[in-house]
């Protein structure tokens, strides 16, 4: 951009925006940056880091020399992300709350808000790149494909993107940290933040028992013998290894127990042992909700890749069109426990073309069949 703009970047007190927040205003352009609080039920430090990171963000504006303000959007955060997280949870499948966290939140409540600033874009320090053509905006792979977090925005639109900018894309990890040393930024050296946002670093079942009943049943076999008791069905996910209390030799995945699949009819929990149980497997997934960020779709039939997790590799599939929203993607090989609830997400080489939620999966060379 040569022309010089007003820019609202989202701060998160970390090394990622503040340096994103230093290359905006080194540039030229008039930097405002704002702190978003989304969460708020149990707010300790124990817990969460809002606070100290409050105090990270201030104290890069205060170095980079731009204004922040704090906005709370617990109440959004809640209605649009959290109230579908506990359904799902409920439902038996697996969400990813970071995915509605930046549609919702982040891209949206955050974009109206800057936009009442008398902003003209927003920033963030997202590892993704844009690229803007005659036809929209493509939303791009970032250099350090280590970091990508394409997987997470595949939900933004057209109207987002178009007032979006990612000024780290194009850098890596060590070249932001590198950045933030060399301009004496305090937080070049500060740890990332992983997980849940709002679970912080607490245990995940103690979090969802205190909005979800704990409903105890028999953990089986697929033949049905039973080797154990579950807590509730909605504190497990498919491919699950730790904490199902049934044995299993210590770093053997030979032997050990994974969760296979859910029945919530008659609330069992089905275990399987062995990494590599064919029951543990998918080569066909179902997926509705589908978003496509240049509201095109691909032609049904073609050939892309696409992948089930944040950190996996890009995965060689067919796309086929069932409906207008659900599609079917078979892929090449295996994938290893794909989840009801989980994003798929696709890729044509760099650029990401969206994404739907799983509904249903399906061994190879079996019919596909709802799970949970």
């Amino acid at each position: 951009m040569k022309r010089k703009q007003r820019i609202v970047i989202g701060l998160s007190g970390g090394v990622d925006s503040a340096v994103a927040a230093w290359l905006l205003q080194r540039e030229g352009h008039e930097v405002i940056g704002v702190f978003m609080k989304n969460w708020e039920d149990d707010d300790t430090d124990e817990y969460c880091t809002s606070r100290q990171d409050l105090v990270d963000a201030a104290a890069v504006a205060d170095v980079i020399g731009i204004e922040i303000e704090a906005v709370n959007f617990a109440r959004e955060y809640r209605e649009r992300v959290f109230a579908d997280f506990l359904n799902d949870y409920q439902a038996g499948r697996t969400p990813n709350p970071d995915v509605l966290c930046n549609s919702e939140i982040k891209f949206n409540a955050f974009l109206d808000h800057a936009l009442s600033l008398g902003a003209e874009r927003i920033a963030t320090g997202h590892y993704a790149q844009l690229r803007r053509t005659e036809d929209g905006v493509l939303l791009l792979k970032a250099v350090d494909r280590a970091k990508d977090q394409t997987y997470f925005l595949h939900r933004l639109d057209q109207r987002q993107l178009d007032r979006t900018l990612f000024p780290i894309g194009h850098l890596t990890k060590s070249a932001v940290r590198t950045i933030a040393r060399e301009q004496r930024i305090p937080t070049y050296a500060k740890k990332d933040s992983t997980g849940i946002c709002f679970i912080g670093e607490r245990p995940f079942r103690d979090f969802l028992a205190r909005y979800l009943p704990k409903t105890a049943g028999p953990i089986e076999t697929p033949d049905g013998r039973v080797v154990g008791r579950h807590q509730g069905l909605a504190y497990y996910t498919l491919g699950q290894r730790q904490g199902l209390g049934i044995g299993g030799k210590r770093g053997t995945d030979e032997s050990a127990w994974f969760v296979a699949g859910k029945d919530l009819a008659r609330n069992v929990l089905t275990v399987v042992q062995g990494h590599d149980d064919p029951r543990l497997h998918a080569q066909t997934l179902e997926v509705d909700a589908m978003h496509w960020i240049g509201n095109r779709p691909p032609v049904s039939g073609s050939r892309l890749a696409a992948k089930i997790r944040y950190r996996m590799a890009d995965a060689p599939c067919r796309l086929d069109r069932i409906d207008d929203d659900c599609w079917r993607a078979g892929f090449d090989a295996p994938q290893w426990a794909p989840a009801p609830g989980q994003y798929l997400v696709v890729y044509d080489g760099d650029v990401c073309l969206g994404g739907g939620v799983i509904t249903a999966t399906a061994m190879a060379d079996a019919p596909a069949a709802a799970v949970g």
